[in-house]
């Protein structure tokens, strides 16, 4: 996906006026448009099979799904209950203050680079775990748990500063409560799981796991609540979507938010290049010692 959408501003010359209102709205409009057909040929590249064009018919969550499901041998129709919850993941997901792959789109934006650079800039931000991959970092540590059985032995692992362990999917940075993020989407798992007739042992096992930690006094205090993530991840899987593609949806999501801080910066008269300055703090006097006098150094090779 990121090497695809820095490719666009090859393919569409038109738009790339950046000072320019109508050329701005072009490119917004052109990137939330494509982002949902990029992810899905992702994904069928990945599957083997062909790729499936948006269709013109379709709303923008039923489209992606469309695309990410239909097959050319028979017809698809996803489920209403499908549709409700991509379309509540992907207004959930759509922005989320200054976060690390928002400031990364403005940063780049601020240079005047096109808006396909500063958004492939974006989705690399979303590489790293810590930001795109920590939904998918949930269904990791569900699955080290393993069984309920395990969760008082796991939490108590998790409290231990010396383990390893971490419980991903409780707290956050801004949330000092239960996210609300995460209330809309705990109801969107049981419905989806529902509508298609399937039982899932990790979701059994989140809410046992989500109802233990908020009874225990060292979450409680620390205010440790469920995030988003922790049922954003669940309801991927529910969806259908391995853990490889819960990036791209996010990227899906996100690029709406990402394209609304670009186009705010870029009609703020006072908007200049980001150039965040450093204090230094290291030593304020070094001494040099003269090179005849310095040990003699393995001279480097290649």
């Amino acid at each position: 996906m990121c090497g695809v959408v820095g490719a666009l501003a090859a393919f569409y010359h038109d738009g790339l006026d950046i000072f320019d209102p109508q050329d701005r709205m072009i490119a917004s409009h052109r990137l939330i448009a494509k982002m949902p057909t990029i992810a899905a040929m992702a994904y069928k590249y990945s599957l083997g099979q062909p790729f499936v064009y948006p269709r013109n018919d379709l709303g923008y969550a039923e489209n992606f799904l469309h695309m990410l499901y239909a097959v050319p041998c028979e017809p698809y129709r996803a489920p209403p209950a499908m549709m409700r919850a991509l379309e509540a993941l992907l207004i959930i997901q759509a922005d989320h203050e200054q976060n690390a792959s928002t400031s990364a789109m403005r940063l780049v934006g601020s240079t005047r680079a096109n808006p396909y650079a500063a958004t492939a800039a974006a989705i690399a931000a979303l590489w790293g775990p810590l930001h795109g991959g920590a939904n998918e970092a949930v269904l990791d540590t569900l699955e080290a748990i393993g069984t309920v059985e395990r969760i008082p032995e796991m939490l108590a692992r998790a409290k231990d500063k010396n383990d390893p362990f971490r419980l991903s999917g409780f707290g956050h940075r801004v949330y000092k409560s239960y996210d609300p993020r995460a209330k809309v989407l705990r109801p969107l798992c049981h419905e989806v799981l529902a509508a298609l007739g399937r039982e899932d042992p990790l979701m059994t096992l989140a809410m046992e796991l989500e109802r233990i930690a908020l009874e225990d006094d060292y979450f409680v205090r620390r205010k440790l609540y469920p995030n988003v993530d922790f049922y954003s991840g669940i309801l991927f899987r529910a969806l259908g979507l391995p853990p490889a593609m819960f990036t791209p949806v996010f990227a899906v999501a996100r690029t709406v938010g990402w394209v609304a801080h670009w186009n705010e910066m870029m009609t703020d008269p006072e908007t200049r290049i980001v150039r965040p300055r450093q204090l230094y703090v290291g030593p304020a006097e070094r001494r040099v010692d003269p090179i005849e006098m310095r040990p003699e150094q393995t001279p480097l090779v290649g």
